[in-house]
């Protein structure tokens, strides 16, 4: 993996953390990251593309405590197009979807919304043709009815957004 992708997936994740708190939000993560890295490296023969290791990989990023104390799991992923998401999510949603029922954020530096949100089920069955054609039902974040996002406080990420991805990172 491109080790800039990973530097702007986990900038995406803390500005989405540090959003949903602002938010009155209470955020908890959760997440994949060391146990599959653990696994990989003390299981040689551990298998990250089998059905356990797609389970582990499937952890959402977040566990999200709403102000009316409702829990949900969280996903957030980059994606400079946002288009390049969704072929992704048609071969691996079984898990994030069904088993996690988890929402996921997309953050995109590619047009406004810079943050949008999808709740299961991810895709909507059009037809086009007389063939049903998956489509994804993004929202705006702020039109989320359990996170509650404020117009002011997303105005304040969405510079971040610009100022962070839109100029090329300098490590």
């Amino acid at each position: 993996m491109d080790p800039e992708n990973i530097l702007k997936g986990k900038i995406a994740e803390v500005l989405v953390e540090e959003l949903l708190r602002e938010c009155k939000n209470k955020v908890y993560r959760f997440g994949n990251g060391e146990i599959l890295q653990n696994l990989i490296q003390s299981e040689k023969s551990f298998n990250r593309e089998g059905k356990t290791g797609r389970k582990i990989s499937s952890v959402p990023d977040f566990v999200i405590v709403t102000k009316e104390k409702e829990s949900l799991f969280l996903e957030v992923k980059f994606r400079t197009d946002p288009e390049a998401l969704e072929e992704e999510l048609l071969l691996e949603k079984e898990f994030l979807e069904r088993f996690w029922k988890a929402k996921i954020v997309l953050v995109t530096s590619k047009e406004e919304p810079y943050f949008r949100i999808l709740t299961p089920p991810y895709f909507a069955k059009e037809k086009r043709e007389g063939w049903p054609i998956p489509v994804l039902n993004w929202l705006p974040l702020e039109d989320d009815p359990e996170l509650k996002v404020k117009s002011k406080i997303l105005k304040k990420f969405e510079r971040l957004i610009e100022k962070y991805y839109q100029a090329p990172l300098r490590i």
